[in-house]
């Protein structure tokens, strides 16, 4: 445990020289399991859930990429339109506009998201999660990362992420970011949707940052987003329908 702690000390003490040279792209694998994410949902009774896994058929599982772009201060993440699999025809429904663009040293945030097919921009001040930072560590694309856990108890959804100590950027993939150091993977609901990075790219970055200039979207703060998402939830629940159609999960 001692030696451990030594590690972390020193990776953490020369990460503020690095930080300034980091920029670059970073691409992440996206796995979703459909069984896997059905088991999480507890409202639902297993002959439903079974169901559901049967209308899927043997297809409940399927990958995509997605990029994040990183400055020392800026990041944006994206879904790409680089296929994981060779034989996926289905990519263009699952296609979504989805964007999120933080920017650490003005404290703010630019999410471009869907609910139910309709396209909104979450501009706010950024709020990260409580995280808990464990002791476990392991290596992601080539970097020691330590563990984090948090409960999202909106979308009921636990949440273990793996940070790199030598990229002290507090960013991460999908809407998770908040740790000392940039978010490398994520599991979500134990494989429900794991998010990891397998490529990094370090390289002047020039437009990537940039949201697109023709985007129809409504304008709404962080707080009506977590009320829509709620009124979801709420809506799904009752219906006891999975709540993780027509969102992001």
């Amino acid at each position: 445990m001692k030696q451990r702690i030594i590690v972390i000390a020193l990776l953490l003490a020369s990460a503020g020289v690095q930080a300034q040279e980091i920029e670059g792209t970073i691409r992440y694998l996206v796995t979703h399991n459909w069984s896997k994410k059905m088991a999480a949902v507890d409202y639902i009774s297993k002959q439903q859930r079974e169901r559901i896994a049967y209308m899927w058929g043997n297809r409940s599982e399927w990958k995509m990429f997605a990029n994040m772009y990183i400055t020392p201060t800026v990041t944006k993440y994206e879904d790409s339109e680089e296929k994981a699999e060779p034989d996926d025809e289905g990519y263009s429904w699952r296609k979504e506009v989805f964007m999120v663009k933080h920017d650490y040293a003005a404290n703010t945030m630019q999410d471009v998201v869907q609910i139910f097919g309709k396209t909104y921009i979450v501009e706010d001040s950024l709020r990260a999660p409580e995280w808990k930072i464990l002791n476990d560590l392991k290596e992601v694309a080539g970097h020691i990362c330590m563990k984090a856990s948090w409960t999202d108890t909106l979308k009921q959804q636990k949440v273990i992420a793996w940070f790199a100590m030598d990229i002290p950027i507090s960013a991460g993939p999908e809407r998770f970011y908040g740790l000392p150091g940039l978010i490398l993977e994520v599991d979500v609901n134990d494989g429900g949707m794991l998010v990891s990075a397998d490529k990094i790219d370090l390289k002047k970055i020039t437009t990537e940052l940039d949201l697109p200039k023709k985007l129809k979207a409504k304008k709404i703060s962080e707080a009506e987003y977590l009320a829509l998402l709620k009124k979801h939830m709420d809506q799904k629940k009752e219906e006891e329908e999975p709540p993780f159609w027509g969102i992001r999960y």
